[in-house]
């Protein structure tokens, strides 16, 4: 009797355990899922802002030459600033 005592003790203790560790890891993904939220909206707004800024350099270069050489220019600042991110996240995979 002192067997089956001591083995449903063990497994209650394993099951309080399991409780506490379900319990954590319901916390660490709802903070996960928050920070990926928030990694979203972040990105959208720093995209947002990379086009309001390629933008305000196209209205700018258009008073000072023709809408499709600055057009190449802002293309050619574009496809320079999307190289160097590309760069920058390759080396972080690294």
């Amino acid at each position: 009797m002192k067997i089956i005592t001591a083995i449903l003790d063990i497994v209650t203790a394993f099951l309080h355990l399991l409780e506490g560790e379900v319990r954590n890891l319901k916390r660490s993904v709802m903070r996960l899922g928050r920070a990926l939220a928030f990694g979203v909206v972040a990105s959208l707004l720093v995209l947002a802002a990379a086009g309001f800024f390629l933008l305000g350099i196209y209205q700018y270069l258009v008073t000072q030459m023709s809408p499709p050489a600055a057009s190449f220019v802002v293309a050619l600042l574009a496809i320079v600033l999307a190289l160097i991110f590309a760069g920058l996240a390759k080396g972080q995979i690294r």
